[in-house]
């Protein structure tokens, strides 16, 4: 019989966790004293900061207005939708390490506690581990706590409490909790102040008070709080499970108007996105680029590469080219990136074989042709369900790993279709083709094959009704042409439609 390992937690704490959210993204504003308000206005107050509006002696529930009056301060609106996409990544960035994983709810923080037994010969002892898992969440732009104990209550308030790396050993859990105050246990008003005017402000105090004496004064509930402080409180895991969402958001204090602006926070937008799935060994397939514009404008386009790419720099051309060939119509208020991952295709190329085009190049290509003349003119062209001429659509163009059929040698005669059909003026004898004038060329007709008659879509108006000609002509030179002609009956129109090669 195998000994079971003695259960192991790492836990997290991101303080002030409305600021960090904002300020992932926003690299210019990261050296700055910033202050997030939370509530609707003029009753805004400040939810969060970060360390540089601290020193400026910024605090939590100052008012907008007594924010203002502290120089150089930045004031940003709390945004609900850029902390969930922040703690999608966030749960991404850890779930590396463990696959159990249980959140803390905090008021202006956000933790999670990681059942690591067992994870020692994957990733290190203790000490190693928590390293290995700060420089994780540093990287996906957070500063964090990690506290790593026996006790999962003990790691959730060391981490929550303290700051850098904590790993403590079996058995000292008491004395490490024993210098933390005593409001890190939650208590409602009326419990906090009965210790304070006892004289215990340290969990250390709390845990040296005898056990019914105090239950006798307080209740039960002081059972529980003595185990958590003397660090032996029981706790049953919840895991929560972790989805797989490529989605970045960030929310504009002032509204955007210029395209550099904009790309500037969407390159650190498609870093983290690039960033995300690459952590995954995947790709970016698609990038769907949503905007929220003033007076509740909505700005919806996607970026589809011909092969899943991690190549920021490329994503990043596509994304200004794709903007600048469709600009929003109003002032940016916000801006949303979700991505589709896939996997990126490898070629194996033979030694003597000649090196591909790479496929960047052709994305970037088509994305600025479909600038100069649009997208429905730019792509693969696909077949129509009908019998009417020339009529077909554009789909985008991909790149399949389908093998290449061998071409047959086979010579065969190609039509060249003329975009748009010649006018045609039609000399007729016993109804047939005698000859045509195209501009100021006089053709005779030396043979006439027909008529084709062809007609449909009676119901609509884009009916048809023509009769067709396959005609083999000379001019007064001798040069022979063959050509297709079309008899428009319903506009009693000839034209030159397609010539023959």
């Amino acid at each position: 019989m195998t000994n079971q390992p003695n259960e192991l937690y790492a836990a997290i704490h991101v303080a002030e966790f409305p600021a960090q959210a904002i300020l992932r993204l926003r690299s210019d504003l990261q050296t700055q004293p910033v202050a997030v308000l939370d509530g609707v206005a003029p009753q805004e107050r400040v939810s969060s900061q970060n360390l540089n509006a601290r020193k400026r002696g910024v605090v939590a529930g100052m008012t907008r207005l007594e924010v203002e009056e502290l120089s150089g301060v930045r004031v940003l609106s709390r945004s609900v939708e850029t902390e969930s996409a922040a703690r999608t990544v966030l749960l991404e960035s850890i779930s590396h390490f463990s696959p159990r994983i249980e959140e803390i709810f905090i008021a202006n923080g956000c933790g999670f506690v990681l059942d690591i037994t067992g994870t020692e010969r994957l990733f290190g002892p203790p000490a190693i581990f928590a390293q290995r898992l700060r420089a994780s969440i540093v990287a996906a732009g957070f500063r964090a706590s990690v506290a790593v104990s026996h006790n999962f209550d003990t790691a959730r308030i060391k981490a929550e409490c303290t700051r850098g790396i904590t790993v403590i050993p079996e058995g000292t859990e008491a004395s490490t909790l024993a210098k933390i105050p005593i409001d890190s246990l939650r208590l409602d008003d009326v419990r906090y102040e009965t210790f304070v005017l006892w004289g215990i402000g340290t969990l250390g105090e709390l845990a040296e008070l005898p056990e019914e004496e105090l239950i006798t004064r307080i209740g039960q509930p002081a059972k529980f709080w003595l185990k958590l402080a003397r660090g032996t409180a029981e706790h049953t895991f919840q895991p929560i499970q972790a989805t797989f969402e490529l989605n970045e958001h960030i929310e504009f204090e002032t509204h955007v108007e210029q395209l550099d602006s904009l790309l500037f926070i969407g390159a650190n937008m498609i870093n983290a996105l690039v960033s995300r799935a690459a952590a995954r060994a995947l790709s970016l397939a698609t990038i769907t680029v949503q905007m929220s514009l003033e007076k509740q404008f909505a700005y919806h386009r996607m970026i589809r590469p011909a092969i899943p790419s991690s190549d920021r720099k490329f994503l990043l051309k596509l994304m200004q080219i794709e903007i600048a060939a469709h600009p929003p119509q109003a002032p940016i208020a916000s801006l949303t990136l979700t991505a589709e991952a896939g996997q990126q295709s490898k070629t194996q190329l033979g030694l003597f074989a000649p090196q591909i085009p790479e496929p960047s190049r052709l994305d970037v290509t088509l994305a600025r042709l479909k600038a100069l003349v649009g997208d429905d003119r730019v792509g693969s062209p696909v077949l129509k369900d009908t019998h009417l001429r020339g009529i077909f659509d554009m789909d985008d163009f991909s790149v399949t790993s389908q093998p290449s059929h061998r071409l047959e040698t086979v010579v065969r005669i190609s039509l060249r279709r003329m975009r748009p059909p010649r006018h045609l003026r039609m000399q007729i004898d016993r109804n047939r083709p005698a000859g045509f004038r195209d501009g100021a060329d006089r053709y005779d007709v030396q043979f006439a094959y027909g008529p084709w008659n062809t007609s449909g879509c009676w119901w609509s108006v884009n009916q048809w009704d023509v009769e067709e000609w396959d005609v083999i002509a000379t001019n007064s030179l001798g040069e022979s042409i063959k050509c297709l002609i079309v008899h428009d009956n319903l506009h009693d129109k000839w034209q030159l439609d397609a010539l023959y090669d």
